[in-house]
């Protein structure tokens, strides 16, 4: 059901069984998949591609141009996977001519506040808690969490089943399976207990674990940490999935234990 108070372009695709509530504003160069709730004073610009199941609660804005200020009206597009939710207020700004789209996968939950900018990549299944911001080119892989009052560097990288704590700043990539947090951001262990609830075996855990213990407790030195990796811890899908992260990060790692 579409309310009488809600202005929709007669150009936007609206799916089958939407809701749309009151005072909400939908442009022209708009989808948005069949059964996606959006609730009252909620904003979708051009460029926004919304899946379905979805729910927007108020006073969301989607795909809003981008505050770079190298962005010149190009046509770029917010992309928002089936089943994620989006609370109170969050914004999500449409990519700029570097990736031309800004992606958010699906059966995310993105808590109230949140502000992702343009350009940023989000996996599946990815937590954001309230009132945390990511600047521009940001990566998050899949099934990462991060919680409450986060700041978020451009174009870091956060790593698959990664969990960074409340109010931490993110200046450096942070690798697959770990827990962070400290200021500066740090190594704190592995995220066994996220891993564990995602089906992770306690093999698998423990493999983990020997890896880390080795790149953050061990070594300083994550270059000659990962060549013992390579050497010492056989073969399996958690270290190759850790060692690319390390070969392809353009950042620079996250502080090893304290």
């Amino acid at each position: 059901m579409i309310h009488s108070r809600a202005e929709i372009h007669p150009e936007a695709k609206i799916g089958k069984n939407v809701e749309i509530g009151p005072f909400t504003c939908v442009y022209g160069d708009v989808e948005i998949g069949e059964g996606t709730w959006i609730g009252p004073n909620v904003t979708i610009f051009d460029g926004a591609r919304i899946g379905k199941n979805c729910k927007i609660f108020s006073t969301a804005v989607i795909s809003a141009d981008s505050q770079d200020l190298k962005y010149n009206g190009e046509k770029t597009t917010v992309e928002i996977g089936d089943n994620t939710v989006i609370r109170e207020a969050v914004t999500i700004h449409k990519g700029t001519a570097d990736r031309w789209k800004t992606v958010i996968g699906k059966n995310c939950l993105l808590m109230a506040y949140v502000h992702i900018a343009h350009d940023c990549k989000i996996g599946n299944n990815v937590i954001i808690a309230n009132a945390t911001g990511l600047s521009g080119h940001i990566t998050i892989d899949d099934c990462a969490v991060i919680e409450g009052m986060v700041g978020g560097q451009q174009f870091t990288h956060i790593g698959m089943h990664a969990f960074v704590g409340g109010t931490s700043k993110i200046r450096k990539d942070v690798p697959p399976f770990v827990k962070v947090a400290k200021e500066p951001l740090s190594y704190i262990g592995v995220n066994s207990i996220g891993l564990k609830r995602r089906g992770y075996s306690e093999e698998s855990v423990r493999r983990i674990e020997d890896i880390y213990r080795i790149l953050f407790v061990r070594n300083k030195n994550i270059s000659k940490g990962s060549e013992i990796v390579q050497n010492e811890i056989e073969d399996c899908e958690e270290k190759t999935i850790i060692l690319n992260f390390i070969k392809n990060s353009k950042n620079g790692l996250i502080k090893g234990l304290q």
